[in-house]
């Protein structure tokens, strides 16, 4: 009962549910060690886009919806890698290295900026900040659907053949995509026939785990304790002599740095940088995930973070397959499309609970 009343029963059926999928996967007969490795790359490339809502969190200014903001400026810092051709340590086990920490030199910087100019605004909207980031992260990648066709980019590799501006899906192939993916990755399937297929994503892990360690050592500082403290109660904070306001733009730079560098690490592990509409709806499974994992609009750590990524991105690489081969070979009939709605109906689903306890804590 107590864990019932700690975890909530919600959380605990779908805990229930990413297991049974697993078992059910196994029953099946589908091939797990492929999954497994997907589903590390899965949590490796979202976790630091879920990591990004714990400043936001923590600095009072709730769930940071407008995450679209710092997943431009990683999507920049990935062009004008392309743009000027920047690989790095090429013919060496690092190559792409060059590339990716170009992207990330110009990623975190812009976000400084976007970050601070919207942690200004958010400060003038006291009250209203999730209502309003919503609509500011979906007005940035409006605005940006127009940058993308009027930026003097050169590069043949991202411009349309014929007319103007950048296509929507662009290559990382040429400058740093799969680079943390297959840097150091450790093929269990040599040690073992049995984990055929099984492969762990070493130095994505390793950066990931580093980013978290990095922040977590912040959270133990007198600056990032004091902007805890302004989240947790702004009235005492200011009889302290804290800078309430100071500290709401700091965590709000942190959410948006961490959410540009989160899109670049996404961008190469998925291999691909997706421009114009891609952004938009971003910023709803990373708010899911951590409320997930335990997370409130008010309270939230690394912990939170890291099990609800686990939950929500394991529950998308296994469901569709499950569906897929459940409708094919249970139910006698071919469930491509209604393996998909499936998966629609999984994702949404954890959304929609995910939002709708955004508001209380059982915590």
């Amino acid at each position: 009962m107590n864990m019932i009343k700690k975890l909530g029963l919600p959380r605990i059926i779908i805990i229930l549910f990413f297991l049974s999928l697993w078992v059910t996967a196994g029953v099946l007969k589908l091939y797990l060690p492929d999954y497994l490795t997907d589903s590390m790359i899965r949590i490796g490339m979202n976790l630091i886009l879920v990591l990004a809502m714990v400043p936001a969190i923590r600095s009072g200014i709730g769930l940071n919806f407008a995450l679209p903001i710092g997943i431009i400026c990683g999507i920049l810092g990935g062009v004008l890698a392309i743009e000027f051709k920047v690989v790095g340590f090429e013919g060496t086990a690092l190559v792409g290295l060059g590339g990716f920490l170009f992207a990330l030199s110009i990623a975190v910087p812009l976000a400084v900026v976007f970050g601070w100019l919207y942690g200004i605004l958010l400060n003038k909207i006291k009250g209203s900040e999730m209502l309003v980031s919503t609509y500011v992260g979906f007005s940035i990648v409006s605005l940006f659907c127009i940058a993308w066709i009027i930026l003097p980019f050169t590069s043949d590799e991202m411009r349309w053949p014929i007319g103007k501006g950048l296509r929507t899906v662009v290559s990382l192939e040429s400058t740093f995509g799969e680079f943390l993916n297959k840097l150091w990755a450790i093929d269990l399937g040599k040690v073992s026939s049995s984990f055929r297929g099984l492969i762990i994503p070493t130095a994505l892990l390793i950066f990931i785990a580093f980013v978290c360690l990095i922040y977590l050592f912040f959270s133990k500082t007198r600056i990032g304790i004091a902007m805890k403290t302004v989240g947790d109660n702004p009235k005492f904070a200011t009889a302290i002599g804290l800078n309430v306001n100071g500290y709401r733009i700091l965590g709000t730079i942190l959410s948006t740095v961490l959410g540009a560098v989160g899109m670049v690490v996404y961008a190469q592990s998925f291999g691909y940088l997706q421009l114009y509409q891609a952004p938009l709806m971003m910023a709803f499974p990373a708010v899911a995930a951590i409320l997930i994992g335990g997370a409130t609009a008010k309270k939230a750590t690394i912990t939170h973070v890291v099990i609800g990524t686990i939950l929500f991105q394991g529950l998308m690489t296994i469901s569709l397959p499950v569906a897929s081969t459940f409708f094919l070979e249970v139910a006698e009939f071919d469930g491509g499309n209604m393996s998909e709605v499936f998966r629609m109906i999984v994702q949404n689903g954890i959304i929609l609970y995910a939002l709708a306890q955004g508001g209380g804590s059982n915590d």
